[in-house]
Formats: C-alpha cells, structure tokens, sequence
C-alpha cells in the first residue's frame, strides 16, 4: 500500500490518494483541484476504485462529486452528513472491501458531528488512520464551525473521540490527518502533516489533557481566528458541489468593457505587491496570487460576489482553480491586456506607498499609525512599538474607527497581506497608505527593536 499525499499549503491540508495494488486506488478528502488526482492515476496506471471523505468541509470545496463524475468510482461518506447527491452512506464500524485492502470507518465526532475516520489495513504492514480534523499531529481541529451553541457539545465530543475512538489502534498505526500547519481548521498543529499514533500518544498537547472539563475549558482558546467563508462552504458540500464544466470561465473585457461591468462586480487584483503599489485601478482589491490566495479572497470577499479579475502575470486558471476550491464562481470578466491596456485607455489609476523598513521607522517618528494586520499569533511574538493590532479578517468591518488625518504604515509577515489591506483601507476613505515592504522581518533586518 502506497499513499500519494496532496497538500494545498495556503489551505494548510492534505487529500490522498492510496495505491491499494491490482492496478487500483482509493481517494480520501479530495478537493476540487480533481485534475491533480487524475493526472497521477493516468501517470501510474491506476483505476480509482473508491472516494471516501471523513466530513462536510467548511474550508474547502469538495472534489468527491468532481471525482466520482470523472471516474464513476463510488462515493462513500458519512450516513449522517445528509449530503443530497448520490453517495454510500458509511457509520461506525462498517467496511468497505477493496481487492484485499479493507477500509473500516471509525466514528469521531468533535470538529463536525456526522465525522468519521477510516483505517485502511491490507494483509502485511501497519494500519493507516485517515483522521480527517478528528486527531492531526500535534492537535486536534477546532469545534466551533457548526454553531455557537454547539461549541461546548462538540468539543465534549472531540474529547472522547481524543481518548477512546482509536484506542483499539496500535501505536504503529500511521497517522495521515486532513487538516495540517497552516491551516484555519486546526489549533495546536505540527509542522510535520504524517505522523504515528505512538508518536501522537506521546506528544500531542491536546491528548494531554486528561479531563473533560478542563479540555472544554482549554480548548476552544487554541482557536485561530476563523474566515467567515467558513460558515458558508459546510452547506455547497452538503448540497453537492457544482461540475468545473457547469461553471462559466470569465470572458476577456477591452479597458471600457471592464469599467462598465465594475458597478456590479468586485475588481480583484491578482498581481503581486509592488504592481498594486505602482498602480492599481481605484476600489480594486489587492489579492496577490500565491498559495493563500483562496483564503484571503474568501476572508475579504463574500463568495456571492461576481468577480472581475487584472492578472498581468498571474495565470487565469491557476487563479480560477484557487477561487472555486474556496466557492467563488460567479466570474465577470478579466481586463484584455493589464493593466498597460488600462493606461492606454485613458483610464484613471491610483498608487500607494511601498516602502522599507528605515522610511517606514522615519514616518512612525513624524506621527504615522503603524498598523498590525497579522494573526493575533504572530503579533504575540513580538510587533514594532506602538503599533495598532487590527488582524486582516477584520479589517473591513474595523476600518471606519480609524482616523483619516493621520498616515498608516501597514504591515504583515512579508508584505502580501498588508497589500491586501492597504486596498482595502483605501476603499474605506484613507488616503496616506504605505505598506512596509517584506513587513516585519525587514523591520528586524534592518535592526530596529520589537516590542513584546
């Protein structure tokens, strides 16, 4: 048995695919990047002989529907999910046999109520746990996605999951969770995404805790900040999930085409850092492409918004992929030519600073606002003195309580979300905007002090 991870690092997850032997493989926690899977069962001569998701994603949009429809494999989920397009409904215990290898499902409640892990076993070798949110390495995922009111439920549910769902399991047992470092599902992850479950056994800060009440306690303060596109992926999952070819690609627009269709739509600025700051087209909002496109897109833009896109570099259907895995499908149009072509319509442009870590200290002398956009994490470890903590997810809804006489110096960890929330100030009425280029570590290249 060999498995095939795919990690999405912006997502901070890994799907798999698992070469079961006979020229036969196994899907688990597939996203809507299907084409990934496809290439490599056609690399390896594989048929996919099964799909199994371990519950209703709130970060991502699923490939399962996507997969089944491209390979006719058959779909095994959760029973208690109520997903509503065909699928074989899976509870505690059962299996599923598949040309000597047999997969058993695994109740484990806690991140979602209806979750369900799978142990993969074939006649020689040590089991392997498909863990979904359920048990990831160095933690657990966050209970908190469903409902306020069913925080404290579920995260009893978590710690019994913790403490009893697998421990029948020896500690070889491979560990591959869904949910990894850097993503906005997990609290307390490792670097590493495999791990065994002696290893978690030993180490994993959320099986330390031995008591229920504590854990609910100490839990759900280990939580990262949560994207508001959260909430509204569980039920597109649920539902089924739209084909790529029932998805309309966005046409290509003139510069005056463009500038017609932005009373209806969202302008998203694709290019990186230093070409928004040069010019960037008024309103627009600076997204620049990278591996955490998708979730700063959905953190910043409701995912019912049609979007028009100015790509210069950035390449379309890499950045359409990364916007239907997080639900983005209504797509306007993208601007023929850059913004060059915007130019040489006669069209207006706006500019913002982009600035280093000495102009940026020199500006914070003469009165400017140095603003924090990090994650409360990273701010904890140390931000640059006197500096104004707003995290990007919250931004939009905190931009008016800050004052527009006064200049803003906006920082991150390099520089790309301060880009993005620069863009977004400057929608909110700010004019003197400057984003500190390569953002907190060229403030500490540079020797200038942080305060903790």
């Amino acid at each position: 048995m060999e498995v095939i991870p795919f990690v999405h690092e912006g997502l901070g997850n890994s799907s798999y695919l698992v070469d079961i032997g006979n020229g036969r493989a196994a899907a688990i926690d597939p996203n809507r990047h299907v084409d990934a899977y496809l290439r490599v069962l056609s690399d390896r001569g594989l048929a996919l002989a099964a799909i199994f998701e371990t519950h209703l994603h709130a970060d991502f949009i699923s490939g399962a529907r996507e997969l089944a429809a491209e390979t006719g494999a058959p779909f095994f989920a959760s029973a208690a999910g109520g997903i509503k397009y065909p699928h074989h409904g899976m509870a505690d215990g059962q299996a599923v046999r598949l040309d000597g290898c047999e997969v058993s499902a695994i109740a484990s409640p806690g991140h979602t109520p209806e979750h369900l892990s799978y142990v993969l076993r074939t006649s020689a070798g040590e089991p392997h746990l498909f863990s979904g949110g359920s048990l990831i390495v160095g933690g657990a995922a966050r209970s908190d996605l469903i409902a306020p009111e069913q925080t404290v439920p579920l995260t009893r549910a978590q710690y019994r999951t913790l403490h009893g769902a697998f421990s029948h399991l020896p500690d070889e047992t491979v560990l591959l969770p869904t949910h990894g470092g850097g993503s906005f599902c997990s609290t307390g992850a490792g670097g590493d995404r495999i791990s065994t479950l002696g290893r978690e056994r030993r180490q994993n800060a959320a099986l330390a805790i031995d008591g229920e009440e504590e854990f609910v306690r100490w839990f759900p303060l280990t939580f990262p900040g949560v994207p508001d596109f959260f909430f509204k992926l569980r039920p597109i999952n649920q539902a089924g999930p739209r084909l790529r070819r029932e998805v309309p690609r966005p046409a290509p627009l003139t510069p005056h085409e463009f500038e017609a269709a932005r009373g209806a739509a969202t302008v998203i600025d694709a290019r990186q850092k230093d070409a928004y700051s040069s010019r960037h087209i008024s309103g627009s909002v600076s997204v620049p492409f990278r591996d955490a496109f998708g979730v700063w897109l959905g953190w910043t833009v409701d995912i019912e918004t049609p979007l028009l896109f100015v790509l210069d570099g950035a390449p379309l259907d890499a950045v359409l992929d990364e916007c239907l895995l997080v639900g983005f499908e209504r797509f306007a149009g993208f601007l023929e030519g850059g913004i060059d072509a915007w130019e040489r319509a006669g069209l207006p442009l706006a500019s913002s600073g982009l600035i280093g870590a000495r102009e940026a200290r020199r500006l914070l002398g003469d009165g400017a606002l140095a603003l924090d956009v990090r994650e409360p994490s990273e701010w904890e470890g140390g931000r640059i003195p006197g500096a104004k903590h707003v995290p990007l997810g919250r931004l939009k809804q905190d931009a008016a309580a800050l004052s527009k006489d006064r200049p803003v110096v906006v920082y991150c960890g390099h520089g790309e979300r301060a880009s993005t929330a620069v863009s977004l100030l400057e929608a909110a009425g700010l004019q003197d905007l400057a984003n500190l280029d390569g953002g907190i570590e060229a403030w500490q290249a540079a020797g200038f002090a942080l305060e903790r």
